[in-house]
């Protein structure tokens, strides 16, 4: 059997992934859109497309009828589903199948059987894998904290929370399971005990339909936010051959025991030398191209073949150096990881040999509030993990990405952080260090003289130009910085706020300083008010204060204001004009799949409530209104 035509029941980077294997292969390719994806990189990379109307995933990329009658319509006759959304879903892999159409991934009854992570546990158990003892959160004790809650139904870390304290289980229970059933459909959640700083460990496996079954080796993704994997790297270092050996052969029976074939993942935490199951992915994972760029392998084409009825060789090729992998993400985590949105202005990356950058954007594209806020994952490879951790930061670190604010610089400084550096990761990395790696680049004054004199330069010889007469500097402000400078007759500037830089040139997108006798290049582009200066070390972002405040522009103090465009799920049960703590949350916003806590600023009185269940909200809508005790007493 060959395949022809392949629909991919996804979006975003993974479908352009997969549309690259196709095409190399000679497979014309079908894309599924919802309405918030019209005009995006993978509608307009595929052969044809078919809309599913809506935005919201449930309506559209979860909706399986739905893409089964996309792809008869579209003249497909194989479907891949890529990862997250239905690519889990045993009843849309059997309506796929019962179409006639073929099924890029394992079976149903495999996918059925580990699509509960309950479930797979005890199978897993039965094996002889090793495991975490599960915890009833109904009979739970202070004895059994901390707890990991987890949604039996699919991953990603859309249902997962850590509870340190009993009294906040029940209210964690029913926010996992809401975000879970948002996410897959399914509110089913279980518990299991929370190891502080295990390692997220992997094997990837593939499996055909003659019985061979590969271990391709391992992947440590520890360093992770919100239970979400940020680096990942292959093999995974710092382990003992007895370990890698013992998860290679727990991997390998996970597979069998469940006549899986395809591409899958087994998930192990290892805590020191012992190892335990987490949890048996059957699909393509996010991380798939570090282990592809170790073994030289496309596991694309490998599922297609697969799929096709193809054998596997008798054992894999062997490996060969060390890969990393960062997610570049739209988020800030100096806010609590909040999701951003607006349009992307640039995303360029330098191109160089054993680089590879996947992403479903390009520049001009605007990121929404529906989906993940994954704009790339960028991978380097090279003989060796050092040399390999260098290139992938030096090359985040000269990126150019201008739009929303993004995790770069928490990317570049977590691969050049000692700990990632000396190969000792763990999942408690972020809560450990995030705050060392979220402070301001150096060097940021600098950039906003660059801004200021390029902004000098744009306007020529209309304002600012050189005159006999004496006058004031003139002024302007990026960032917290305030700049001051004045032209000189030869047609230059002097910088009155940084005497020590010393200006060379100063052109409308570029400018070159000296300081302390060393040049550098400051590279800046201005949009939508806010500035962005691109250096060879450092990239920074820049608000461009206008020199008169609109009053307009003021807020209340104590507002809480939306930190990003979403739809509120629920409302404290607070009255107006009851009492708050500060730190409580107020309104709980659901967007980008996951659930965000807007909560009292300090403690007082709450004097206005503008939000409700249902609505939408647009990035800085006032949602509440919080009046702080200290301003209560001097009213």
């Amino acid at each position: 059997m060959t395949i022809d035509t392949v629909l991919v029941a996804n979006r975003g980077e993974i479908a352009c992934r997969i549309f690259r294997t196709c095409r190399e292969l000679g497979i014309r390719t079908v894309a599924v859109y919802s309405d918030a994806d019209a005009g995006a990189l993978h509608v307009r990379e595929a052969d044809a497309a078919v809309r599913l109307p809506g935005a919201a995933p449930a309506d559209t990329y979860l909706r399986g009828d739905l893409v089964v009658r996309a792809a008869l319509a579209a003249g497909a006759d194989a479907v891949h589903p890529g990862y997250g959304f239905l690519s889990e879903n045993a009843g849309f892999a059997r309506a796929v199948t019962d179409a006639g159409l073929t099924w890029i991934g394992p079976s149903p009854k495999a996918i059925e059987t580990m699509a509960s992570k309950t479930r797979a546990k005890e199978l897993m158990a039965a094996a002889g894998v090793p495991l975490l003892a599960a915890v009833d959160p109904a009979t739970a004790t202070e004895a059994d904290l901390p707890l990991l809650l987890k949604a039996a139904a699919g991953g990603g870390g859309r249902g997962m929370r850590v509870v340190r304290d009993l009294a906040a289980l029940p209210g964690e229970l029913a926010a996992a399971s809401a975000e879970a059933r948002s996410a897959f459909g399914d509110g089913e959640v279980f518990a299991e005990p929370y190891v502080e700083r295990g390692r997220h460990v992997e094997v990837q496996v593939l499996a055909d339909t003659h019985g061979t079954v590969w271990a391709l080796s391992t992947r440590d993704c520890s360093l992770q936010r919100r239970h979400q994997k940020v680096i990942e790297e292959a093999p995974a270092p710092g382990l003992g051959d007895e370990l890698r050996a013992t998860l290679h052969e727990a991997a390998v029976a996970a597979a069998r025991a469940v006549g899986y074939t395809g591409a899958g993942t087994v998930e192990f935490l290892v805590a020191g030398d012992r190892a335990y199951f987490l949890e048996m992915n059957t699909r393509l994972q996010v991380e798939h191209p570090v282990t592809e760029a170790v073994y030289g392998l496309d596991l694309v084409a490998l599922q297609l073949r697969v799929a096709e009825g193809a054998p596997l060789d008798a054992a894999p090729p062997g490996p060969r150096g060390h890969a990393v992998e960062a997610r570049l993400y739209a988020e800030d985590p100096a806010r609590d990881w909040t999701p951003q949105t607006g349009t992307l202005h640039a995303l360029e990356v330098e191109a160089r040999e054993n680089l590879r950058v996947d992403t479903g954007y390009a520049a001009g594209d605007v990121i929404g509030v529906h989906y993940d806020a994954m704009l790339a994952k960028v991978v380097a490879w090279a003989p060796t993990r050092p040399e390999a951790v260098r290139a992938l930061a030096h090359a985040l670190s000269r990126a150019r990405l201008h739009g929303p604010v993004t995790n770069r610089d928490l990317l570049v400084r977590s691969l050049r952080h000692p700990d990632f550096a000396h190969a000792t990761p763990d999942t408690g990395f972020y809560g450990r260090n995030l705050a060392a790696l979220t402070e301001p680049p150096a060097g940021e004054a600098y950039a906003a003289v660059a801004a200021a004199l390029a902004a000098a330069a744009r306007r020529g010889g209309r304002f600012g130009g050189f005159r006999n007469v004496p006058s004031q500097p003139h002024g302007a402000r990026y960032g917290d910085h305030e700049i001051r400078y004045h032209p000189t007759r030869a047609g230059g500037f002097v910088v009155d706020s940084h005497p020590e830089a010393r200006v060379v040139r100063a052109a409308p997108d570029r400018v070159t300083l000296e300081l302390d006798g060393v040049v550098h290049r400051f590279d800046v582009t201005e949009l939508d008010g806010t500035a962005y200066v691109d250096t060879a070390g450092a990239a920074h972002r820049l608000a461009v204060h206008p020199r008169f405040t609109d009053p307009a522009e003021r807020t209340e103090p104590g507002s809480l204001l939306a930190p990003m465009p979403g739809t509120v799920v629920r409302v404290a049960g607070i009255p107006v004009g009851g009492r708050v703590e500060a730190g409580r949350p107020l309104v709980w916003l659901e967007a980008m799949k996951m659930e965000h806590r807007i909560a009292a600023p300090a403690s007082g009185t709450l004097t206005a409530l503008h939000a409700a269940p249902g609505h939408q909200v647009e990035v800085g809508a006032l949602l509440a209104v919080v009046q702080a005790e200290a301003q209560e007493e001097t009213s």
